[in-house]
């Protein structure tokens, strides 16, 4: 009877273990396939933006001279394929940017950003001119490989940037929102096949 017993209990510790392993497996797995991999980077593929779970809308890599700069990630609450819907949709919506390159200063974002504001808006600066030298100043620290930034956009909070998950600050208006994200969704985009990747294509 005692030898049944310990068999009986060799049993069930082993189905014990058995479940356990199975149950790591899918762990391990579902945060593998939780994240997408661009330019060697891992985003996530869901980003929280107060109670809206948003989904990776799609991915890219912006270059510069045949040179990774940084991984972009576009998060909307539903699938969006056209450039012109992403700047002109009033909804939450997220741009991750992961930095990939160390060539990338402060100098140097705040030029690119200026630059993307011109072809945003067509040279027509002069309606943002406030809201973008105060979007500019979230680059005035300077940025390092592996630097992450978030531009997140809801209707109730405007535009609010995150550095390394730390608020920077927030700028209203959606007016503004169609400006920025036009940066990358514009008729001339900071980098084509960055926006396409974004949008899925």
């Amino acid at each position: 009877m005692d030898h049944f017993i310990t068999l009986n209990e060799n049993q069930n510790t082993k189905t014990m273990k058995t479940r356990f392993l199975m149950i790591l497996v899918l762990v391990i797995a579902s945060t593998t396939f939780a994240q997408t991999e661009v330019a060697g980077i891992e985003l996530p593929d869901t980003f929280q933006v107060g109670e809206t779970e948003l989904s990776l809308n799609g991915a890219g890599v912006r270059e510069k001279f045949w040179m990774d700069m940084y991984a972009g990630g576009l998060y909307t609450s539903q699938k969006m394929s056209d450039a012109q819907k992403v700047m002109d949709a009033d909804a939450p919506m997220v741009i991750k940017l992961h930095i990939v390159s160390g060539l990338i200063s402060s100098d140097k974002m705040s030029s690119a950003v200026e630059e993307g504001f011109e072809n945003s808006t067509n040279g027509n600066t002069k309606p943002y001119r406030a809201k973008i030298d105060k979007f500019i100043s979230f680059f005035s620290d300077e940025i390092t490989k592996n630097d992450v930034f978030d531009i997140t956009y809801t209707p109730l909070d405007g535009v609010v940037v995150f550095k390394n998950g730390e608020e920077l600050g927030s700028i209203k208006g959606a007016d503004f929102k169609k400006a920025l994200f036009g940066i990358w969704f514009c008729n001339k985009p900071a980098d084509k096949d960055l926006m396409k990747g974004m949008l899925g294509q």
